[in-house]
């Protein structure tokens, strides 16, 4: 019988990346998918799901409802449970773990860090695929290595992004970003050097000045290094929103990057992350901060 995977997330980006990794790694695995918690549940109750993968921060039902409903069935108690965060801070993570996630996965996250939860799950369940399948795509997350066909069977939690120049910007309480997409608004040129932080999988960190900003994407140049982001990879971008009042957290991916100079040996790089979340409150804290710049 086919291996039954549930995946949940408010950016269609983000699952149908899941979706692509899974099905070049599980040979016949049949995917279902949901923009939030509510179509998750549904889908939850009608198929006899083997695993989840649940975004924590999605509208109408949130990842954490999800989890508690699941939990709740008759059927769900044993179902393994994979959290999807971008959020890395240890309080979030324990609270996670005692509401029952069978473990954590912090955005962004390469096809390597994907699967070593997926299969170390399906390795409790009994259900670990026999042979490896065709090697991951690099389309937007890094190619996974064999290696991830292991791994214990204890939570893991994520790790602590290197320090940097920036690293206060990681900072303060996060902004509570939840709903659905309000209409968007033109692009703002930042009048003042703005800094936010470009996070990508294997902790890469870069602090970068917003020259645009608008509800879909954000446009901005940052130092030109060996270990630069590539076309299509995750991205979470932390803007510091000034005043004392923490960060907004926005999910999105490289849309674009060219070099800042005319130049070949130009040391700064100007890149444009599109975003790919569609939650309300979350653009409501972006219209604030575009509108203050």
């Amino acid at each position: 019988m086919a291996l039954k995977i549930l995946v949940a997330d408010d950016a269609t980006f983000i699952r149908d990346m899941i979706k692509k990794q899974l099905r070049d790694r599980i040979p016949g695995v049949e995917i279902f998918d949901a923009a939030d918690g509510a179509r998750a549940l549904a889908l939850f109750k009608q198929n006899d799901i083997d695993l989840i993968l649940s975004d924590w921060e999605m509208p109408l039902m949130t990842g954490e409802e999800f989890l508690r409903n699941v939990r709740a069935a008759q059927n769900g108690a044993n179902v393994p449970f994979v959290m999807i965060s971008s959020r890395g801070d240890r309080d979030h993570i324990v609270k996670a773990i005692q509401s029952g996630v069978s473990d954590y996965l912090s955005k962004p996250f390469s096809a390597e860090e994907l699967l070593k939860k997926v299969y170390k799950q399906l390795k409790v369940l009994g259900k670990l695929p026999v042979a490896a399948a065709p090697r991951a795509a690099a389309q937007g997350i890094a190619s996974a290595s064999i290696d991830v066909l292991t791994g214990g069977g204890r939570i893991e939690t994520a790790t602590k992004p290197a320090s940097n120049s920036n690293a206060s910007l990681l900072t303060g309480s996060s902004a509570l970003l939840t709903g659905a997409k309000p209409a968007p608004v033109a692009a703002v040129k930042s009048p003042a050097r703005t800094q936010a932080q470009l996070r990508f999988s294997n902790n890469r960190i870069f602090s970068c000045i917003i020259r645009e900003m608008s509800l879909q994407l954000m446009s901005c140049a940052l130092q030109r290094t060996e270990n630069l982001p590539t076309l299509f990879e995750q991205a979470v971008v932390d803007i510091d929103m000034g005043s004392g009042n923490g960060l907004a957290r926005v999910n999105g991916y490289v849309h674009s990057m060219i070099a800042g100079e005319n130049r070949a040996d130009s040391n700064t790089v100007k890149i444009v992350i599109r975003f790919v979340d569609n939650d309300a409150e979350k653009f409501e804290v972006l219209s604030k901060f575009i509108a203050q710049m």
